[in-house]
């Protein structure tokens, strides 16, 4: 006895008002295909889904760029993960062949950088999936991919990141709101440019009853090497503005992001000394080193090595044979390996206070190098 029939012979006598001539196992039967059906109709319902928040322009030529990508899941659950693949010809893993997995936030949000290319893809896969490093298709849903979406179905998703040229190099600017410095910082465009000189400017700025800040992100990744920075007199900057010289990667999550950095200002306590070299996280006090930065031309660096990392601040520029060493320091524990981190520059506020800032405050930079 098939379902086709039951239900005709159910349409059927529901039609002449003679439902009474259905026989027990009909009824039954047609029970139960109304319970399949439900339980079919919630499975479509609770189906998992992605969706795109934020998609980088398409870009063919420069397999070193690194982008924003982020987006939700619908209806996943525990232990599920993200996995991009960026389309370059055939579409590829990302960030990285090692790095093939972008954690679920508990809103259901995820973000990551991703190398630019043709098209975008995002497949949501169960614990035990193993992502292959290139395809030259994707995946359908089934087994351990509960869902596929890609770029072509999100195109007002579409970012165009503004950026500037840099010391060689290209830096995307920061555009939206940030929790770094304790509090909801706001980041404006404006307020990050390149003289006529090519020196940075970055400056905390106010905007109506709003104040906001600076950023801009390196759209390449290094790894191992020697990072310089030559900045103008960053003494007298007010007391609740920081200048940051920092690495991210929003990959690694397992190595506190790999961020290490230098960092200039009070952050609201004048009684302190303004800068400080940091290898996260900043809570355990061997990760911590502060120091006086000076008035006039200083530079900033770091060296990075496999298990250990060499601050150093100097007057002057690190090439001048009369620069005089202001503070250096080694750290040997915690140090992370590469991934697709990148350098940033931000000057932003510090703490929790209904008065953030007292002035508003800029700095320049006049140079960044980078050395292997």
């Amino acid at each position: 006895m098939s379902w086709s029939f039951l239900k005709r012979s159910f349409e059927e006598k529901k039609n002449r008002r003679d439902l009474s001539r259905l026989s027990i196992t009909q009824v039954t039967f047609l029970i139960l295909l109304l319970i399949l059906s439900s339980c079919q109709f919630r499975k479509n319902i609770l189906r998992p889904s992605i969706k795109f928040t934020r998609v980088p322009q398409t870009a063919v030529g420069n397999p070193d760029k690194l982008e924003i990508i982020q987006g939700r899941v619908e209806g996943g659950h525990p232990g599920q993960q993200i996995v991009l693949y960026t389309r370059t010809g055939a579409w590829s893993v990302q960030p990285l062949s090692t790095l093939p997995f972008t954690k679920i936030q508990q809103d259901s949000s995820w973000i990551n950088s991703i190398h630019v290319g043709s098209e975008y893809a995002a497949l949501l896969v169960n614990q035990g999936y193993h992502p292959p490093a290139v395809m030259n298709s994707l995946p359908t849903p089934g087994n351990d991919v509960a869902a596929v979406i890609t770029s072509r179905d999100f195109a007002s998703a579409t970012v165009v990141s503004p950026s500037l040229q840099f010391s060689g190099y290209d830096w995307r600017i920061r555009n939206a709101p940030s929790n770094r410095g304790d509090r909801a910082n706001l980041y404006n465009p404006n307020n990050a440019w390149t003289d006529a000189n090519g020196a940075l400017h970055l400056r905390i700025a106010k905007e109506s009853d709003n104040w906001t800040c600076a950023e801009v992100t390196l759209t390449r990744s290094f790894g191992y090497g020697l990072y310089s920075f030559v900045v103008r007199d960053t003494s007298n900057l007010p007391a609740r503005a920081v200048f940051s010289m920092f690495t991210w990667d929003y990959s690694g999550a397992d190595q506190n992001n790999r961020e290490m950095a230098v960092e200039v200002g009070y952050g609201g306590d004048p009684s302190s000394k303004n800068a400080q070299y940091v290898v996260q996280p900043f809570y355990v006090a061997a990760n911590v080193a502060k120091f006086a930065s000076r008035k006039g031309l200083v530079t900033h660096s770091f060296r990075w090595e496999p298990g250990k990392v060499s601050f150093k601040t100097v007057s002057g520029s690190l090439t001048d044979p009369g620069a005089k060493v202001l503070a250096e320091h080694v750290f040997t524990s915690g140090v992370p390996s590469p991934g697709v981190e990148s350098v940033r520059m931000a000057l932003y506020i510090f703490g929790l206070t209904e008065t953030p800032a007292e002035s508003e405050a800029e700095v320049v930079i006049e140079k960044f190098e980078y050395v292997p």
